[in-house]
């Protein structure tokens, strides 16, 4: 199928998954994942209607926003950051979903301060505590939210994660519930310099279930685009 195809499915399976769930589809948005997709197909996928798109790699970052690719549409990098590469990325996206570490956090303040800007961000956490992983633990979160008032270059718009691959469809939903509970409790403390109006997890093989606990922010690539060929 076509990548406008592909849309239209996904479209249509997020509208099941959100009525099911007794939720607005409007309020769920489409992230395109675009790594190792070219600029038309980038183009391709905003003609299509996704709702932004998410980048995971600085270099592919850089060489489509030289080329115009993500007109007329959001750009988020939801790769893993470098501390060494946030020039190259603050100011340039709308939003960093992968803010994984307190020298993260620290490097992105002081370069949006250097640019007069605040960059908006989601704090990722690492649900599952997996060794693999980068992101904080749950028991890092609230004292690291406790400091955010302090910076003055960012703005905390919600949440991230990628919980583990699953044998069952279903597995991931007590990680997936998990962090719709940590957005509800942050959001009812009323952290200075934190709004919690985003909750970015679900991609290509468990977007409805994501859905169905809470996400309103999915990240989808093979399913819009296609296989992504690795040499």
């Amino acid at each position: 199928m076509s990548i406008a195809e592909n849309v239209a499915h996904i479209r249509a399976q997020m509208e099941a998954a959100a009525i099911q769930a007794g939720r607005d589809p409007k309020d769920i948005l489409l992230c395109a994942a675009t790594k190792m997709n070219d600029a038309d197909a980038v183009r391709q996928a905003i003609a299509a209607g996704v709702d932004c798109c998410g980048e995971n790699r600085v270099q592919e970052l850089t060489a489509k926003l030289s080329q115009d690719a993500y007109r007329g549409k959001p750009v988020h990098f939801i790769g893993h950051l470098q501390t060494n590469k946030v020039r190259q990325v603050v100011g340039k996206v709308d939003l960093i979903h992968s803010v994984d570490s307190a020298r993260l956090l620290e490097a992105i303040d002081k370069e949006a301060v250097r640019q007069g800007i605040r960059q908006d961000i989601l704090l990722e956490v690492n649900i599952a505590g997996e060794e693999s992983k980068s992101g904080f633990s749950v028991s890092e979160l609230f004292p690291l939210l406790e400091k955010m008032g302090g910076y003055s270059g960012i703005s905390v718009r919600g949440l991230m994660a990628i919980p583990p691959i699953c044998q069952n469809k279903t597995d991931n939903h007590k990680f997936f519930q998990e962090m719709y509970n940590l957005s509800v409790d942050i959001t009812a403390k009323k952290y200075d310099n934190i709004w919690v109006d985003l909750l970015s997890m679900g991609m290509s093989g468990d977007f409805e279930d994501a859905i169905a606990c809470g996400s309103n922010m999915i990240r989808l690539g093979t399913a819009i685009f296609g296989p992504r060929h690795y040499t």
